[in-house]
């Protein structure tokens, strides 16, 4: 699953992250290929990624945003038996150590708001071995280009992401790709 995520983002780097239904009916009729699902509970999630799959594009939960699942390994079962998600997205170490146990793609999400966050990320990495990072907000280039070179994984840049120079920066400071809200990014 990996690789088809690797070379899905390497075609197509532009990722719909999306927040509500409109969200969802917006990036179903785009050219994306991979969505970050950041919202839903444990009953809309399987007819969300369910809408997802049938239009041919990989799916990506972010299993910390699903209403009614605990905060414990024992969500990504439900995500893995219950959905058909290609993978997670999580800022909890335990989630995505099982997602990878369950042979899922995992994207670790970094909010990097200081110094002390930025440190912490080799750590954090280096315990769950993720098959990406996000980094948060996407709009700091040098902070972009130091973790990319920090990490093996491939880095991906999200939030506040809004206009096509915030893309170009992203991807020339090092991410393979960024993930935004932002509708008008999805068709840039």
């Amino acid at each position: 699953m990996e690789q088809k995520l690797y070379d899905t983002v390497t075609d197509c780097p532009v990722i719909a992250a999306i927040k509500d239904d409109a969200g969802l009916e917006r990036c179903l009729d785009s050219d994306i290929q991979i969505v970050f699902v950041l919202y839903g509970d444990i009953v809309s999630i399987l007819e969300i990624v369910d809408r997802i799959k049938k239009k041919g594009k990989l799916a990506m939960v972010h299993a910390d945003l699903i209403s009614g699942l605990a905060g414990k390994e024992i969500a990504i079962d439900f995500l893995k038996r219950n959905t058909q998600a290609d993978g997670i997205i999580s800022t909890k170490l335990s989630f995505i150590k099982r997602a990878k146990e369950l042979g899922m793609a995992t994207v670790f999400r970094f909010f990097v708001i200081d110094s002390m966050a930025f440190d912490n990320i080799q750590k954090q990495y280096e315990a769950a071995c993720p098959d990406f990072v996000e980094i948060l907000p996407g709009i700091m280039p040098k902070i972009i280009a130091k973790v990319a070179k920090m990490v093996s994984a491939p880095v991906i840049a999200g939030g506040l992401i809004a206009e096509k120079a915030d893309i170009y920066a992203a991807i020339e400071a090092g991410a393979i790709s960024i993930s935004s809200t932002n509708q008008n990014t999805w068709f840039i």
